[in-house]
């Protein structure tokens, strides 16, 4: 059904994977499209009642954008693709929680997918970055806001302006990440946190994610 990501669904916890290996994970126009639609589709079903995000492969959870994509576009057309329905926002305003399983590199577009969820699990192999700034444009996907809101100002534009990339024990330090475990252990630790949620009642899951936000 999709090309771009897999979607399995462990009882009431969904894994979406992004599964573009050959490219790091990177986020395409398709990732985006059917990335949303698995969303839609997702939020429909009552059977569902917590999402893992995560990305195809040990080396990367999501390395950024494609900026293959980016010939052609000057800043203005490249910022008039951001609207309501990004995945982005799409993301934060699910309404079941929404976990990132974060695997390798966690760059640019792939830290700012990771924001827009409510926890980040890490393996300890993971490496945090906006390197936006390297092409001269922003972290256009909500990085300037998420990201500040948090960790903090000082902290977020650092990290911004420097493009230094934080190891996952790091991260974890400035509040980027909910929990560091080794590489091995990450998905059964995500699994056993994404279960343990999944068995609360979920309109209270709902309305806890609704006051939070």
């Amino acid at each position: 059904m999709y090309e771009t990501i897999t979607l399995e669904k462990r009882g009431a916890v969904a894994v979406l994977t992004i599964n573009r290996p050959d490219k790091l994970n990177a986020l395409n126009k398709k990732v985006h499209t059917e990335s949303v639609a698995a969303l839609d589709e997702l939020r429909a079903d009552d059977a569902v009642r917590v999402l893992v995000i995560t990305g195809s492969g040990e080396k990367s959870f999501i390395a950024g954008a494609d900026i293959s994509e980016f010939e052609g576009q000057t800043p203005v057309t490249q910022r008039d693709q951001f609207h309501d329905r990004t995945l982005f926002n799409v993301i934060d305003q699910f309404p079941k929680p929404v976990i990132a399983m974060v695997n390798g590199f966690c760059l640019g577009g792939g830290n700012e997918l990771a924001l827009a969820c409510d926890i980040r699990m890490a393996s300890e192999t993971a490496r945090f970055s906006q390197p936006e700034i390297n092409l001269g444009i922003i972290p256009g996907g909500g990085g300037t806001q998420r990201l500040t809101n948090l960790i903090g100002e000082v902290r977020s534009m650092e990290m911004i302006l420097t493009v230094d990339m934080s190891a996952a024990p790091t991260a974890e330090k400035l509040g980027l990440v909910n929990h560091v475990v080794p590489a091995d252990q990450l998905e059964a630790e995500t699994m056993k946190l994404a279960q343990k949620i999944a068995e609360k009642a979920p309109i209270a899951l709902q309305l806890c994610k609704e006051a939070v936000k």
